[in-house]
């Protein structure tokens, strides 16, 4: 095929490894390939990246001197922690004397962190006082740990985000050492010693493996004749150079729930979700708000970290997933799936195979419990009976679905459990899609709810192979309404081909001033270059934590090559319609408020009185969806004027409880939110870092949405 640029996506899934090639310009999917994922072979999971992205290419021909973007997620992060796959850390403990010195080492001496799997990361620890700082005391210190067994070090200094200057002399000693390290201050820039220390530590505790797989990949990337710089994604979204990976590897984490989410943004027009991705075996349940995935730090076995990925909840409940059931009825659904037994789906088995069916009870792997169902058939194969099985037999899963395959083949396997159980078949599978359901939603309604999310406007995104295994069936129990994209199954892949670099930088700033936000904003921005963004394509948003005096700068940017976004203009008229149906109501009965060259907001009245407010950029994308709100279009020389009047109006108060507004501000085609602000005059500070960028005359949309308790 004759393409003159193309961008290859791959995800690393527990089981299998799926690589899409893109055309650059369009994003129309020009090939794909699906290996399993190799995680025993010598080279480990970066056989199997290689396996896919050289099968992609070589199915459609494609030249690897057209390749202008590759990047892949990974698990490796996730399941070295999940499966005490880790290094022995040793530990340095830098400080003053006195006091401060009792307690930094105090606070950096940690114990071995337990993973929660039975599994732990051993931990050696020494400490050295300033006044005793040398190269030679950092060689005694380094010679001690790794003669009690560190493999790799941390440095963690007492306010070392405020002067890295020791930790970079441990590093520079343990160069010639040969001994990795993670410098505490260059994981996270926020204060709080010990949770940066153990945060440096998990870190470490996965650099040998990371950088072995990272530097065999890369080198095998370049090897097939790929010239580009190979990009790994992040669990908070985005990718990262491979040069940063092998520093901070940890931030891989879930980076294969994040591809799916890239994708499902790129593919729905979605601002406010609940996205879900379904594989064979575990299902990740996250947030889209405002047009954006949530992010959380990351717990490791308990332990709170600095480790910004996607806030995931992680349900043994999939597409796989096998029926355990005794006389009494269907027990559970999962976690075992089929893949794990070795057996086929009865869905996709073809029907002439499924002769005379008989029950069968067994134990998947040894421990497990041996009432997981099995059918098996005249000709000796055994097949299993899955939530895709239910979903195919009930008609949740349609023709054109991944999940779609012989719904006559699942009724005859299911009819032997059926016959066990004394009910028709329509209700054993009807019972076996419950089950699951019942571990799905209180889990969607705790986010429900964390998120302040509105019920009413929520939409069910599906994303991986089995999403019409579940999708359908919870979104008809919880009265909401589901979107299921196409190509759901290599959505993960498609997601990481279509990333932007993006990097974070967190500080703890009580009052921040102009200049400290400027700082930020500017530290962030080179983080996220010095990653391969273009630097005109950098934007930097920044968030407020006035509880914990944390200012976060989130930079994101697009590499050279990315030409074109994926939708073309939609017009006032699509746009309406986009809006309407987010209303829940009709073109007709949806006002244009705002026409900018950018965006179109669009207001409903509601029955109750409200102001429902939607902002729909002109790919079709709906940025800002509010209950209740006002619009005001002005120009950068009156912004601070409008947002006070919109401040006083948009206020409530619910006792002696005052609720401030959210602002938007939507500039040259970007869409700033500043929510949960509580002092106006901070607002205005943050405003300012942006307007001072622009000309006075310059057209600002403002946006302000009343929040209630």
């Amino acid at each position: 095929m004759d393409y003159s640029e193309i961008r290859v996506g791959i995800d690393v899934g527990g089981t299998h490894t799926k690589a899409v090639a893109l055309d650059n310009r369009t994003h129309k999917i020009l090939g794909s390939s699906l290996v399993m994922t190799t995680h025993d072979h010598e080279l480990g999971v970066a056989a199997g990246i290689i396996q896919a992205f050289e099968a992609c290419l070589h199915s459609q021909n494609i030249d690897p001197k057209k390749v202008v973007f590759i990047a892949h997620s990974t698990t490796q992060a996730t399941n070295a922690l999940l499966e005490g796959d880790v290094s022995n850390v040793g530990i340095i403990g830098i400080s003053k004397g006195g006091l401060e010195g009792f307690l930094a080492k105090k606070q950096t001496r940690l114990d071995d962190i337990d993973l929660g799997s039975g599994r732990k990361i051993h931990i050696y620890n020494t400490f050295i006082k300033l006044q005793d700082f040398t190269s030679e005391s950092i060689k005694r210190a380094i010679e001690e740990l790794t003669q009690q067994g560190a493999q790799v070090l941390v440095a963690s200094k007492a306010f070392g985000v405020d002067n890295l200057t020791e930790e970079q002399m441990v590093y520079d000693v343990s160069l010639a050492h040969k001994t990795p390290v993670t410098l505490a201050s260059d994981i996270s820039k926020l204060y709080g010693l010990t949770r940066r220390t153990r945060t440096a530590a998990i870190n470490a505790s996965i650099l040998p493996k990371m950088i072995d797989t990272a530097t065999r990949t890369d080198f095998s990337v370049k090897k097939a004749g790929i010239s580009t710089p190979l990009m790994i994604m992040r669990g908070d979204g985005g990718v990262m150079s491979v040069n940063e990976m092998m520093r901070r590897p940890v931030l891989t984490m879930l980076s294969g729930p994040a591809a799916s989410v890239v994708g499902a943004l790129m593919y729905l027009r979605a601002s406010n979700g609940i996205y879900f991705e379904v594989g064979g075996t575990s299902t990740n349940i996250g947030v889209i708000k405002n047009g954006r995935p949530t992010v959380d730090y990351t717990v490791v076995g308990g332990h709170s970290t600095y480790i910004n990925s996607l806030d995931v909840r992680v349900l043994g409940v999939a597409g796989g997933s096998m029926i355990r059931a005794n006389g009494s009825g269907i027990i559970d659904v999962g976690p075992r799936s089929a893949h794990i037994a070795g057996l086929e789906y009865s869905c996709y088995t073809p029907i002439v195979e499924i002769e005379e069916p008989e029950l069968e009870f067994f134990s998947p792997k040894t421990g497990d419990p041996d009432d997981y169902v099995a059918i098996k058939l005249t000709n000796g194969k055994r097949v299993t009976i899955t939530t895709s099985c239910a979903a195919n037999v009930l008609g949740y899963a349609k023709p054109g679905d991944y999940s779609y395959g012989i719904p006559e083949s699942a009724r005859k396997a299911i009819a032997p459990l059926a016959d066990y159980l004394n009910r028709s078949i329509e209700d054993t599978a009807l019972t076996i899609l419950n089950k699951g359901f019942l571990k799905i939603e209180p889990v969607i309604n705790t986010l429900i709810e964390k998120y302040k999310l509105e019920k009413d406007q929520l939409t069910l995104v599906g994303c991986g192979g089995g999403a019409a295994a579940l999708i359908p069936y919870c979104a008809e129990n919880m009265h909401l309404d589901y979107s299921i994209p196409e190509n759901a199954e290599v959505i993960s892949s498609i997601g990481v081909a279509l990333a932007m670099v993006r990097d974070v930088v967190e500080r703890t700033m009580p009052n921040p001033t102009p200049r400290e936000i400027s700082a930020i904003k500017k530290e962030a921005s080179d983080l996220a270059i010095a990653n391969g963004a273009v630097p005109d394509s950098v934007e930097v948003q920044i968030e407020i934590d006035t509880q914990t005096s944390k200012v976060t700068a989130i930079a994101l940017g697009s590499t050279a090559v990315q030409t074109t976004d994926l939708l073309f203009d939609c017009s006032e008229e699509e746009a309406r319609a986009f809006a309407a149906k987010s209303f829940g109501t009709t073109p007709d009965q949806t006002d244009l408020l705002v026409s900018s060259k950018f965006y179109y907001v669009f207001g409903h009245k509601t029955p109750d009185g409200n102001n429902s407010i939607r902002l729909v950029d002109k790919k079709g994308f709906i940025k800002v969806q509010r209950r209740d709100g006002i619009v005001v279009s002005t120009i950068s020389a009156e912004v601070h004027d409008q947002l006070r009047t919109i401040w006083k109006s948009m206020v409530t108060f619910h006792s002696d409880m005052m609720l401030r507004p959210d602002i938007y501000m939507c500039i040259r085609g970007k869409v700033l939110a500043f929510e949960s602000i509580l002092d106006f005059e901070q607002l205005l500070i943050l405003i300012d870092t942006e307007l001072n960028l622009m000309d006075s005359d310059e057209e600002v949309v403002l946006i302000g949405a009343r929040n209630t308790l």
